[in-house]
């Protein structure tokens, strides 16, 4: 167990530095200057010398390897400097925003949770095979469906037609119910895809068989004696979700007009903000590391063998076989 979870520890802070170094990368290899973009129109009030100062100020002027080793050491302390569009410290922009964007995510998460295992749920337990087959349909539509259509969507019906909740802003719970189920849709569609699957197949089992042939009632077979099996896989997927539904934030809090990491990314991106970015990038890395360890940590409690590594792989095969 101590050696799994090492192994597990050191796949983490590799996956950080992976995150960091991706991003650099990408964001420097985007055409343009970030000073240029900072000065924009008032370009003819900075002297050149002025605008060698604000690259200097920010560390533009350094070659890349030095930017990349300089940011790299600041990040490893937390610093990801300041700003280059509001001259903020980046720490306190994302610990200001973070609140919002976890409230939405874990929102989102719980909803694609009961939506996705409720789905499953009802559609493996169903006597009727027409309402079996269309539940199971339900997922493969989630999916398909773009997550910025469903918000727009959303906003047109519930907002604008119907007035029920409002469409804009971080004003109340309200304001949290359409984009919590924009953006956990497309999560519990998967969800249940994996989920069903799983079910379908626990339900071939022998000693589900055995349950039967004892008198369990169906919903006792499910629930106690398919469920927690077939749901392993359903648990690696959580981790990945989460990841996920914090990327999904930057499209939803845009439509939505919310303030939170996604808006706040979008918005760094297309100013060429490199300290912004690279900040969010590397706070949603974090996230998605810490959750996974928490699921990796979790899994030998449900399954023991998990430990080794043919059932780490058999784990893995489920999920991407289901998916």
């Amino acid at each position: 167990m101590p050696r799994y979870l090492i192994r597990r520890t050191l796949r983490a802070v590799f996956v950080l530095w992976a995150a960091f170094t991706v991003s650099f990368a990408m964001l420097y290899l985007l055409p343009g200057d970030p000073i240029a973009v900072m000065v924009g129109g008032s370009a003819g009030a900075y002297t050149p010398e002025q605008i060698d100062e604000l690259r200097s100020q920010y560390g533009l002027d350094r070659s890349v390897p030095m930017q990349y080793v300089t940011q790299l050491w600041q990040a490893l302390h937390g610093d990801f400097g300041t700003s280059i569009q509001t001259g903020a410290p980046v720490r306190g922009m994302l610990s200001h925003a973070l609140p919002q964007t976890a409230l939405l995510a874990l929102t989102a998460f719980i909803l694609a949770v009961v939506g996705g295992l409720g789905v499953a749920l009802a559609a493996t337990s169903s006597r009727h095979p027409a309402l079996r087959q269309v539940l199971l349909s339900l997922p493969g539509v989630g999916t398909s469906l773009p997550t910025f259509w469903i918000g727009l969507l959303l906003v047109d019906l519930v907002s604008f037609r119907w007035r029920l909740l409002p469409a804009l802003g971080n004003d109340g719970w309200q304001s949290l119910v359409l984009p919590a189920v924009t953006l956990a849709l497309p999560s519990g569609s998967v969800l249940a895809q994996v989920f069903a699957k799983s079910m379908r197949g626990t339900l071939r089992e022998p000693y589900v068989n055995t349950a039967r042939a004892k008198g369990a009632s169906r919903a006792r077979v499910h629930l106690r004696h398919a469920a927690r099996n077939a749901a392993l896989p359903t648990v690696t997927l959580s981790g990945i979700i989460v990841g996920n539904l914090f990327a999904g934030a930057v499209v939803v809090e845009t439509v939505f007009s919310r303030e939170g990491i996604g808006r706040i990314t979008a918005d760094a991106v297309l100013s060429q903000d490199i300290p912004v970015v690279q900040g969010a990038v590397v706070l949603s890395a974090v996230v998605f590391v810490l959750v996974n360890l928490a699921v990796d940590a979790a899994y030998p409690i449900l399954d023991p063998r998990i430990t080794s590594g043919r059932a780490t792989f058999r784990r893995k095969a489920d999920v991407q076989w289901s998916i």
